[in-house]
């Protein structure tokens, strides 16, 4: 189609730009000027991306004035469009030149463009459903959420970040050793759950003088963009919202700050989706008084879906020490320490149960013995047939280990498919 001064297209890759009006031709260059947003663009005659844009009867199109028509005629004239139809508003006939159309036109949808003649080449369709195939194998790759850290992964630190950053509100206690990186598997875990969407709302309780160490650490490693909260942080935020804790998604903050009555319980209607909760075995408990530091860390386990401890190995301020860690992960499981007490009686035969499971040799009477007992509410006879078999497919033989040790995860784990 031949152009000419006044007429109306659309740019084929860049529809964006809206309605754009033919201001020049001169030899074998075309200039469009686009009103909507001021720009203009040359294009080679022969080879211009851009289409016509003529509408038919029945078409209602608006003006550049604001109002609109429903068309009833389409002339040509001089090379230029009028439509004739009825005011939108007066149900007068009226008449619309094309370069009185509005500039904001767009033709976004499928439909639109179809209908437009704005068909792209079919390499162009090709390299977009491999980018889409491309953008849906990183999505549902294991590894989104654990690339992208400036961190050096050690393989212990790898595989809790992988087994607890993929669940949905992980209720997890971190007990290395001093030095083993607690913090970066911490770091980790909030990576994957915020890239995952599995967490939006982030509370990171530390003590004091830890405050701006773990701000540069999820900044300086994970690029991870936390606010430091203190009381004239509070106060300062308190003129945008009435709770200050809702001005921001990440936080860092002391439990000294959530002593104040008022600040508690803005954290606890602040609606967090994980609570980290570093240097937790300075949270001294007993049945009977337990500290206030501990109360505060409980009200808010209970309220927040997931929740991380970090802490010293396990026993390293006493065995009731640790039983009140487990207690904010689930204290519907560790009600009663004395109860605590007994159950840790039978963890010996679980771990033989679980060493026997993890060998590729057969498993002894003993440990089907236990495996029975421990698993009593499920049928595992045709796993264990399955294991000792001896004309079975390697993989399935270990497909059933690998069920059986699950399944013992599952129940004498702090939560379900918790850590060992």
């Amino acid at each position: 189609m031949p152009f000419a001064l006044g007429q109306r297209w659309i740019s084929d890759t860049e529809s964006e730009l809206g309605l754009g009006t033919v201001v020049q031709i001169e030899g074998r260059m075309v200039t469009l000027l686009f009103p909507a947003t001021g720009e203009n663009r040359m294009f080679s005659r022969s080879e211009a991306p851009l289409t016509r844009v003529i509408f038919n009867p029945g078409d209602t199109v608006e003006s550049g004035e604001g109002w609109s028509i429903t068309i009833n005629e389409v002339e040509e004239k001089n090379q230029l469009v009028i439509y004739h139809g009825i005011h939108s508003d007066t149900q007068e006939n009226v008449s619309l030149r094309e370069t009185m159309l509005s500039h904001n036109i767009r033709f976004n949808k499928p439909q639109d463009r179809l209908f437009a003649g704005q068909i792209d080449r079919l390499e162009r369709f090709g390299v977009r459903y491999q980018c889409q195939l491309l953008r849906h194998k990183l999505a549902t790759s294991d590894l989104l959420g654990q690339q992208g850290s400036r961190v050096g992964l050690i393989a212990h630190q790898q595989w809790i970040a992988h087994e607890v950053g993929r669940r949905y509100a992980p209720r997890v206690l971190l007990a290395d050793e001093v030095g083993l990186g607690k913090t970066i598997e911490a770091g980790l875990i909030i990576h994957q759950q915020l890239l995952t969407g599995r967490a939006e709302r982030i509370l990171v309780i530390v003590p004091d003088t830890l405050r701006h160490q773990w701000l540069v650490e999820m900044l300086r490693r994970f690029n991870l963009r936390f606010s430091v909260f203190d009381e004239d942080r509070c106060v300062e935020a308190y003129a945008d919202n009435d709770n200050p804790f809702y001005t921001e998604q990440l936080i860092i903050c002391s439990l000294d700050l959530l002593r104040k009555k008022k600040r508690l319980e803005q954290a606890l209607d602040a609606d967090w989706d994980l609570m980290v909760v570093d240097e937790a075995h300075h949270l001294e408990w007993s049945e009977d008084a337990p500290s206030r530091a501990y109360q505060i860390v409980e009200a808010l386990s209970e309220v927040v879906p997931g929740v991380l401890l970090l802490t010293a190995t396990p026993d390293q301020l006493g065995h009731q020490s640790h039983f009140a860690r487990l207690r904010l992960l689930d204290p519907d499981r560790f009600y009663d320490y004395d109860a605590f007490l007994a159950e840790e009686s039978s963890y010996k035969d679980v771990a033989e149960a679980a060493e026997a499971l993890s060998k590729d040799s057969k498993l002894p009477d003993t440990a089907i013995n236990s495996l029975t007992e421990l698993l009593s509410e499920k049928d595992i006879e045709p796993s264990i047939r399955l294991i000792q078999a001896k004309d079975v497919d390697s993989e399935l033989q270990q497909a059933a280990r690998q069920d059986l040790l699950q399944e013992l995860l599952d129940r004498h784990g702090t939560e379900p498919r918790a850590l060992p």
